[in-house]
Parts: structure tokens; C-alpha cells; sequence
């Protein structure tokens, strides 16, 4: 998990807990993936059932 987290954010666990910055860096980008991937699932869903 340590690895996942770092290939993904650029940042180790131990790093992520120690620097307030840094978690909220990655916080914000896991926002905007979180709300990237819902804008894809709505967009399929729209494609699927014609609206």
C-alpha cells in the first residue's frame, strides 16, 4: 500500500503524516479524481439509457 500511495501522490505514508501541506495536497487530488471519475460514470449512464 506504502508503494500505491507513492506511485500515485508522489509521497510515502510516513511523509503524508508528518506534512500538514502535503496531505492537503494529496486530499485535494484525490478530490478531483473522485469527482473526475463520477463525471465519467454519469456520462456513461447517460450514453447507456439515451438521456
Amino acid at each position: 500500500m506504502e508503494q500505491a500511495m507513492h506511485q500515485s501522490h508522489g509521497i510515502g505514508y510516513a511523509e503524508y503524516n508528518q506534512k500538514l501541506e502535503e496531505r492537503i495536497r494529496v486530499e485535494q487530488e484525490r478530490d478531483k479524481e473522485y469527482v473526475k471519475s463520477n463525471n465519467m460514470v454519469d456520462e456513461l449512464q447517460r450514453q447507456v439509457h439515451g438521456g
